[in-house]
């Protein structure tokens, strides 16, 4: 009589069973856990592609960028307005302005939204402008910190700008978040303000995007920012509303010049021509604080523009040592033969020497 089959039993096989079945399971749970990530990602391309329909080409949203409160906004520069040439030079000016004014304070500014948004350069240039010393820590590194910080320094330049008409285009979040529009919207406030010896370019604007929360929902929106306007001065007026007097006064100038440039036998017939390599600029203020300019502190026969530019900055530097104010013209305008910029070096120098003799 045959009895039932007798099953053999191997521990490690059933072991290997065991381990098939879990690992079965196992890849059957990461499967299913891809195809939802995959199921959720399309989800999250599509409300984006919803939510996000007015946003220009090019443009990246980053992810803090969209963590958003209900209403709230946020301001982000378009790409395109950081190549133009007119924006890359408020920047320069903007930031050279900066490293001037903070040159004792040992502060190097190279990138404005790197080096503004925690408050240490903002507190120590309106310290400087203002003469004010704000009770604000020195050096502080958490975020809550360094919004403190910039709380102060702000109600405290807001308290300056606002009753002579100023707009307030700026906040702790908006600096604090590397808002480069809003930077820069302070920078030329304080310059202004403060008149700096600086010469702002003139109508520059940027496009922006706008991103909002609206009942959940990111709204994005292409806006146009003026930085800058006009900022005319009389030597404006004079060039365009009265080239007459500009007459006049180009002849005052020229003669004036003349008055201690004969000294050396040079004479000067072309105001915008003549002083552009800075020769002529280093001479004059030499006769005019009498004393000899050493031969090796500048180019006597310059070639190239960085040599001219040279030159005329060096110019610039004299004219602060004699206790002059630094001029508003930068040295590549007088270099690039800009006659209003020129006319206010030159102008400048009359009304501090015209009684030299």
């Amino acid at each position: 009589m045959s009895g039932a089959p007798t099953v053999s039993t191997n521990p490690q096989t059933a072991k290997m069973k065991k381990d098939e079945s879990f690992l079965g399971k196992l890849g059957g749970t990461l499967v299913r856990k891809k195809k939802s990530k995959e199921v959720s990602d399309l989800h999250e391309e599509g409300k984006n592609a919803i939510n996000a329909p007015l946003l220009p080409s090019g443009t990246d949203i980053h992810p803090e960028d969209t963590l958003l409160e209900e209403n709230a906004e946020r301001i982000m520069l378009d790409p395109t307005s950081r190549e133009n040439p007119k924006f890359k030079d408020l920047l320069k000016v903007l930031i050279d302005w900066i490293n001037s004014e903070l040159e004792e304070e040992r502060i190097i500014v190279k990138d404005l939204e790197e080096d503004c948004y925690d408050g240490q350069v903002f507190q120590k240039l309106f310290e400087k402008l203002s003469g004010r010393k704000l009770n604000v820590a020195e050096v502080t590194q958490s975020e809550i910190g360094q919004k403190q910080k910039l709380q102060t320094v702000l109600e405290a330049v807001n308290d300056v700008l606002r009753p002579h008409g100023w707009t307030v285009e700026w906040s702790v979040d908006s600096i604090h978040s590397k808002n480069l529009v809003a930077i820069i919207y302070l920078l030329v406030a304080l310059a202004m303000h403060f008149q700096a010896p600086i010469r702002l370019p003139e109508h520059v604007s940027v496009q922006v995007v706008v991103v909002k929360k609206r009942e959940g929902i990111l709204q994005t929106a292409l806006m146009t920012k003026e930085l800058t306007s006009t900022t005319e001065d009389a030597f404006d007026t004079l060039l365009d509303h009265a080239p007459d007097k500009l007459n006049v006064v180009k002849t005052s100038l020229i003669t004036f010049v003349n008055k201690h440039l004969n000294k050396l036998n040079l004479e000067v017939t072309e105001l915008e021509s003549q002083f552009a390599d800075g020769v002529y600029l280093i001479l004059l203020m030499g006769l005019l604080e009498d004393y000899f300019v050493p031969l090796y502190n500048f180019f006597l026969t310059p070639e190239s523009f960085e040599q001219k530019v040279h030159n005329v900055a060096f110019a610039f530097e004299l004219m602060q040592e004699g206790g002059l104010k630094k001029p508003k013209a930068r040295p590549e305008d007088v270099v690039n033969l800009n006659l209003k910029s020129t006319l206010r070096v030159l102008y400048n120098l009359f009304t501090n020497y015209k009684t030299s003799a």
